[in-house]
């Protein structure tokens, strides 16, 4: 990585994100996961078990072309052939969490890692993230940490 930074490849910062995914992956591969489906868990716990990996498949976002399809509990709801409300009641029985907090929390997440390891702009952020305006991007960010996408970059 050190030789492809001092490199004159336009892309070499393509080729280190790339280089650095690959460790990671190797990293998650060399420690054995637990099966999840492999236990017996309630229908409720078997439906949070597959929203949560339904949300996780959207991440993490890899360029500004990617967005976040699936926002919403009703948005999930199909895919995991279930009624919206029973997708809500199962996830708040199993994880104490409503649906909209777990997505909310999620996307979050993924905010905080692209403002800190990303050069992109807020508004390049807002739309892979699936917000239509950069300023409800603003809006959510400040509501859930008291601080607006830039002043979280640049602390």
């Amino acid at each position: 990585m050190f030789s492809e930074i001092r490199s004159e490849y336009i892309h070499k910062y393509d080729l280190i994100r790339a280089l650095l995914l690959e460790i990671m992956h190797l990293a998650m591969k060399s420690k054995p996961t637990l099966n999840l489906r492999a236990q017996s868990f309630n229908a409720a716990q078997r439906i949070t078990v597959s929203f949560v990996e339904l949300l996780e498949q959207q991440f993490p976002i890899d360029s500004t072309e990617q967005t976040v399809q699936f926002r919403s509990a009703i948005d999930f709801a199909p895919l995991l052939n279930v009624h919206i409300n029973h997708l809500n009641r199962a996830v708040k029985e199993t994880t104490g969490k409503t649906t909209s907090q777990i997505i909310a929390g999620r996307i979050l997440r993924e905010a905080k890692v692209l403002l800190r390891n990303t050069m992109w702009n807020v508004s390049e952020i807002s739309y892979a993230l699936g917000f239509a305006q950069p300023a409800h991007f603003n809006n959510f960010f400040k509501k859930h940490t008291k601080a607006t996408p830039l002043q979280f970059r640049n602390v």
